[in-house]
């Protein structure tokens, strides 16, 4: 599959050509600025420490539910471990 295009559809149909992020941190900071709007979630606590290790943004959503941001630059395995480990983490809570 291909990736996904964005287009900007005032005065017309116009493609919006994608950026690269240079730091994950530059992504996080959109993102947690801007969490309501993306994902309707009420952004909480960003390098949100917990037993052994941290979570790069959590937030809250409308069922008071934990939402889990973590932000990669790039993908492999040990995203979606950190992920699991994340989860198992907040369910001792």
């Amino acid at each position: 599959m291909s990736d996904f295009k964005l287009f900007n559809m005032k005065n017309g149909v116009n493609e919006i050509i994608p950026t690269v992020v240079s730091l994950e941190r530059e992504i996080q900071s959109l993102v947690e600025n801007n969490m309501e709007k993306f994902f309707g979630v009420r952004f909480l606590k960003s390098e949100y420490m917990i037993t052994n290790g941290r979570m790069d943004s959590i937030g809250i959503d409308e069922n008071n539910c934990p939402v889990i941001f973590e932000y990669k630059k790039t993908s492999n395995a040990n995203v979606i471990n950190q992920g699991f480990r994340n989860r198992k983490r907040t369910n001792q809570y």
